[in-house]
């Protein structure tokens, strides 16, 4: 566990909780608790991309997920004519894509 939290810290995160999002832990991993595997299994990807960031290659990267607010969650179910009709409401102009 040690060893898993050096190469999370040495990659610029702070704990588990932390690395969470970027490594995709899930929330028992992120309160530290690994099975032996899991936990091996995140360190060879560490020490792969510490190994890649080595040799001058660039990481691979993957996108960050995508977190929404609830007011986000909330607005993505509201049918489009219905946001478009307020914005026109509040003063917008709207216009189809």
């Amino acid at each position: 566990m040690q060893e898993l939290l050096g190469l999370l810290q040495d990659a610029g995160h702070v704990d588990f909780r932390d690395a969470r999002g970027p490594m995709g832990f899930t929330q028992r991993q992120a309160g530290g608790k690994f099975t032996q595997d899991e936990a091996e299994a995140f360190i060879a990807q560490l020490l792969e991309a510490q190994e890649a960031e080595s040799d001058g290659e660039p990481p691979p990267s993957t996108p960050p997920p995508v977190r929404l607010t609830a007011a986000e969650r909330a607005l993505r179910k509201v049918p489009a004519h219905e946001l478009a009709s307020e914005l026109q409401r509040r003063g917008w102009v709207v216009m189809e894509p």
